[in-house]
């Protein structure tokens, strides 16, 4: 269970986040849907302890954020929308690094990364240096190396950015079977068609706002319009009038 309530974040002049509370639960894909500066990315940099709020609390399975830092990030699992890798390693190197800095068993280590492997069709690319990737490639990597201590959430931020097509679906394919396993699954996304067909529930934020939360058909009913891209339009638009 991820949960969000009342996050507020300024960088300088700029407030990123006004008042944000959510929640995630457990075993199920909740979406942040939002244009581009809306405070998805803000939020996420937050639940996995790159930036600090200025108020409000954040929680992970219970664990606050804050107060216990180290014991919150042994239960997430995180892809950032920042993929950085080390260009001298191969990818079954990265997955082992990782691994090692969580502290998992050598044993397990072994068998996880072999799965993890087989689960994102990187058996052509395990023992290859990273140097030269495509960004699939490197997504894949980065999303072993963010499963490898089995965590019961997962972070996405944008996880499809960029990608080709089949690479796309299978990014989506994984977050499926991340939710049959009965992992929590939160990511950000401004693509409407992969949240009306992947999530759960949705949480629609703009202006550093929660303008809306529920299912598909929630927010269709509450933006009076069973068009999603249509509904977000219209929620987004009523924040963006009432500021101006």
């Amino acid at each position: 269970m991820i949960e969000v309530s009342s996050l507020q974040k300024s960088f300088d002049e700029v407030e990123a986040l006004k008042d944000v509370s959510f929640g995630a639960a457990n075993g199920r894909i909740t979406g942040l849907l939002g244009p581009n500066g809306a405070g998805k990315s803000t939020t996420l940099r937050i639940l996995y302890g790159l930036l600090k709020p200025d108020a409000g609390v954040a929680r992970i399975d219970g664990i606050d954020i804050l107060n216990q830092p180290r014991e919150a990030q042994r239960k997430i699992g995180v892809l950032p929308d920042s993929q950085s890798l080390y260009d001298r390693l191969t990818a079954r190197e990265h997955v082992h690094y990782f691994g090692r800095m969580h502290r998992v068993d050598e044993g397990v280590l072994e068998t996880r990364t072999e799965e993890l492997l087989k689960l994102l069709d990187m058996g052509s690319i395990a023992d290859r240096r990273v140097e030269g990737f495509s960004q699939g490639e490197r997504t894949k990597v980065c999303l072993a190396r963010s499963l490898i201590h089995d965590p019961p959430n997962v972070l996405l931020d944008e996880p499809t950015n960029g990608l080709d097509v089949m690479t796309a679906r299978a990014v989506r394919e994984m977050i499926q079977e991340l939710k049959r396993r009965g992992i929590t699954v939160l990511f950000s996304s401004h693509i409407m068609h992969e949240v009306s067909r992947l999530c759960d529930h949705i949480v629609i934020i703009s202006e550093g706002t929660v303008v809306a939360s529920g299912t598909t058909e929630e927010i269709s009913a509450e933006a009076q319009d069973d068009n999603l891209e249509e509904a977000f339009i219209k929620l987004v638009e009523r924040v963006v009038e009432g500021a101006n």
